[in-house]
């Protein structure tokens, strides 16, 4: 029996869009998920993505309250990769800048303003400790330091130097030794230990890299300190 005109055209349409969906089916892509969703009468409208997390000045979680100073801080990884000295989302201190160091690198900031002062490193395997005293003991009262290990930190720490970095807040420095990675915001004037420091020993037992401890990372807000009266 032959097929009527009408009926055969719609048998060789089925046929085709069977052909279509098995084609599509074994191939993939949008095209297969919109047929898909066409013969199963769903919407084709794509999943949207997790939105990511949002991020503030330095990289921070959350922002930080009206008169307080956003910062964040990273010590050097081993003796390669630099430390970084972030304020209010202003690099400080990087290997970008160029002006990182072996030793300790420092930043002193306006306590009241919020205005960066000076950078400095200082070499504490090979330089002159008195350098690092020169640039300590002048501080004005509120100044605000911070100060990021790279490489080895300590081994020209004296006694005076020590008890300069206690006198800004410091709990840590009395401890500090050959290779160890620190971190640390304190101030000038200081009345209790600083909230705002991290150490990490070198040991052959735990350390990440052959011979240095892992890298130390630190974030939070600092208060800004009310203008002095006149």
């Amino acid at each position: 029996m032959r097929l009527t005109g009408p009926l055969r055209a719609v048998v060789v349409l089925l046929l085709v869009g069977l052909t279509w969906l098995l084609a599509s089916s074994l191939f993939g892509g949008e095209s297969a998920l919109s047929v898909r969703h066409f013969f199963s009468g769903t919407s084709a409208e794509p999943t949207p993505a997790e939105p990511r997390p949002r991020k503030y000045k330095c990289g921070l979680s959350a922002p930080c309250p009206a008169k307080h100073l956003a910062f964040r801080l990273v010590s050097g990884a081993a003796n390669v990769i630099g430390p970084k000295i972030c304020l209010e989302d202003k690099m400080l201190v990087s290997s970008v800048k160029n002006n990182v160091g072996r030793g300790l690198n420092i930043a002193l900031v306006n306590g009241v303003t919020g205005e960066l002062l000076d950078t400095q490193t200082f070499d504490m395997w090979a330089g002159d400790v008195s350098n690092l005293l020169k640039f300590l003991r002048p501080l004005h009262e509120g100044t605000l330091v911070f100060v990021a290990s790279f490489d080895d930190p300590a081994s020209k720490l004296n006694d005076e130097s020590r008890r300069l970095f206690e006198e800004l807040g410091s709990t840590a420095v009395k401890d500090l030794a050959f290779r160890d990675s620190w971190v640390f915001v304190g101030a000038k004037g200081i009345e209790n230990k600083s909230p705002f420091e991290q150490r990490m020993k070198n040991s052959k037992s735990s350390n990440k890299y052959e011979g240095w401890p892992e890298s130390l990372e630190m974030d939070g807000c600092i208060p800004l300190r009310p203008p002095l009266d006149h």
